[in-house]
């Protein structure tokens, strides 16, 4: 199938106008860019007036959760339950038109997600999937995490998830929001912790994350060897000099400060005593890594609370209405993505590709609300969610 006349956005912050894009179905990936003309019975449809944009690729994402108030909602739930609540999540997620995403885990539940995707069990986004997140015993997260104590059990808990099948590791350098009894601002683990648990992730060949607000944990976890900030809440100048110089990428997730500032009413007391502060701070933390130049991958926390899964594209308006360009916005969270994840052919339309697209009517560079409905996304060549307009067959 060729798609022509229409705006191409590429992912890696070109732009091409009245180009076309070839979709080969047997591969489910891109086949040409730029000039394709049908051959022989090969179905063409003209769409003027569209733009055409990789499937969005979300950084940070928890299908366990589904933007319940407190996570303490899931903590009995039945492995079973979850994991039909990560079903769910992930086929919400996916029709939306996010088309791959890092899953931070629960249980190792989220390995086991996308290996299901991978069979055609279920319908989701392409996946880097991770078990349990590590925390300090009593630390952020431990409700559904790996607490863990000393420099031996973070090497241990490393290689236990490896072991389950994750492909990323996620610490908390920090307390945070959601869980009662931490302090987003207070460092968590000991350098010497970090440094056992990054080295030895890095020794099994495979990136970490670490949810980081306060100042001092985002710098002990650069300096320990992190591949990417979560948050990033509370930076300071020699924290985002910190980011560039080792060139670490920052995953804002602005989208999950301010749902909880915008359902005051709902949102328990302790996230509404620290998401107050946290929500300012946040912004101004991102303003000031943008104009530094940091490297910045879109991603936003949903399912933490009232950041429901498939609004994930509002994302990119936060970080436009907040100092990125819109081209730069819609860059960070799919090729950036992409590449900082590890999620391979994903994220950008170019040759050899996975047929990963939105089609969306009108120029997202002009409005990105415009990715909030797309008119059809497409997973490896097939429609998902939506529908090509006016799909005629061209000869």
């Amino acid at each position: 199938m060729i798609l022509r006349d229409v705006r191409l956005i590429d992912g890696r912050g070109a732009v091409e106008t009245e180009a076309a894009i070839r979709l080969d179905p047997d591969s489910g990936r891109i086949e040409a860019v730029g000039d394709a003309e049908p051959q022989g019975e090969e179905p063409s449809v003209s769409l003027p007036g569209h733009t055409v944009v990789p499937g969005l690729v979300d950084a940070h994402v928890h299908f366990s959760l589904s933007g319940q108030a407190t996570v303490e909602d899931v903590v009995g739930t039945s492995d079973v339950d979850l994991t039909l609540t990560e079903v769910g999540n992930a086929r919400t997620t996916l029709e939306s038109g996010v088309t791959g995403v890092r899953a931070m885990g629960a249980r190792g539940l989220d390995v086991r997600l996308k290996r299901a995707i991978e069979r055609g069990d279920a319908s989701g986004p392409r996946m880097v999937a991770n078990c349990r997140s590590i925390t300090i015993t009593g630390g952020h997260g431990h409700h559904l995490g790996k607490e863990v104590d000393g420099p031996v059990e973070c090497r241990r808990a490393v290689r236990e998830q490896i072991k389950q099948g994750a492909e990323f590791i996620k610490f908390m350098a920090t307390g945070g929001v959601t869980t009662p009894g931490t302090d987003p601002r207070t460092l968590a683990f000991t350098y010497e912790e970090m440094e056992a648990l990054i080295d030895e992730a890095h020794r099994r060949g495979v990136h970490v994350a670490t949810h980081a607000h306060g100042a001092k944990g985002i710098k002990a976890a650069v300096e320990a060897g992190v591949d990417t900030v979560e948050h990033g809440t509370f930076m300071d100048e020699e924290a985002i000099e910190m980011l560039i110089t080792e060139d670490v990428t920052l995953v804002p997730t602005l989208s999950a400060p301010y749902r909880i500032a915008r359902n005051v009413e709902q949102a328990t007391k302790e996230s509404l005593r620290k998401s107050g502060p946290v929500y300012e701070h946040h912004i101004e933390s991102f303003k000031q890594a943008v104009e530094a130049g940091v490297r910045i991958a879109g991603g936003t926390d949903a399912g933490t609370p009232f950041n429901y899964h498939g609004t994930n594209s509002t994302e990119i308006s936060f970080m436009v209405e907040h100092g990125m360009d819109p081209i730069d916005a819609i860059t960070a969270m799919t090729g950036t993505a992409a590449e900082t994840i590890g999620l391979e052919d994903a994220g950008t339309l170019e040759a050899g590709s996975y047929a990963d697209l939105l089609v969306i009517e009108g120029d997202p560079l002009e409005d990105v609300s415009l990715l909030r409905e797309p008119t059809a996304v497409m997973k490896g060549g097939e429609v998902v969610a939506g529908a090509i307009p006016d799909l005629e067959r061209d000869r």
